[in-house]
């Protein structure tokens, strides 16, 4: 028997809060006639301002902002899917990596992807150690894929790093070093059975893959 998955980024940042706010968000676009999908639209709602003054780093600009803006909204649309969760197995995960799915027509709908913890890893912030990718929260739009990756998490730290991505399909190849795409990048990480994304085309690859499998 399989053991069951863990929590989401949704349940453990979300999970109580939600219930009690995510239905006005979900009246006030439909009043406003706003497709979900829409950020700027999304932003525009007042509801969302109060909910961002309240959940807002101390610092209150700047690229952390930027970070909470782009979960909520992902957080939201998850939600009003009906939470949605793809756990991976390592074996899918291996499966992924090793064959890439033949395109497919188009993708539609949100999901939050769940990676095996610990088997993907990828330096989220330059400058900074490279950091376990928990997985990402994806919504299809037709041939594009918004794709938010969520690096560290861990109750210990209590914050993670959120990375997003955005595009059609990548075209595939081999990096600039003539290595394949997520071959290991950490010291003995082959040895132990990890995966590397050395950018962000691997990363929206790996999503896209995911999408269509």
């Amino acid at each position: 028997m399989s053991a069951p998955p863990r929590p989401s980024p949704f349940a453990l940042l979300f999970g109580t809060l939600a219930p009690g706010r995510f239905p006005a968000l979900r009246a006030a676009l439909e009043a406003a006639g706003s497709p979900p999908e829409d950020r700027e639209r999304f932003l525009l709602l007042r509801e969302v301002a109060e909910l961002l003054r309240e959940l807002r780093p101390e610092e209150g600009v700047g690229e952390a902002v930027q970070a909470l803006v782009a979960l909520l909204h992902a957080s939201y649309l998850f939600w009003a899917a009906g939470e949605p969760l793809h756990p991976l197995s390592e074996a899918d995960l291996a499966r992924l990596i090793a064959v890439a799915p033949a395109p497919a027509r188009g993708v539609a709908g949100t999901w939050y992807v769940q990676l095996p913890p610990l088997k993907v890893w990828a330096t989220a912030v330059a400058g900074q150690p490279a950091e376990p990718l928990d997985g990402w929260f994806a919504t299809g739009l037709g041939d594009r894929l918004v794709v938010l990756a969520l690096f560290g998490l861990s109750p210990a730290r209590g914050g993670l790093t959120a990375v997003e991505v955005a595009g059609a399909r990548p075209a595939p190849g081999l990096r600039p070093d003539g290595t394949p795409p997520f071959a290991p990048l950490l010291a003995g990480g082959a040895a132990a059975g990890l995966f590397s994304l050395a950018g962000e085309a691997e990363l929206l690859e790996l999503a896209w893959r995911e999408a269509e499998r």
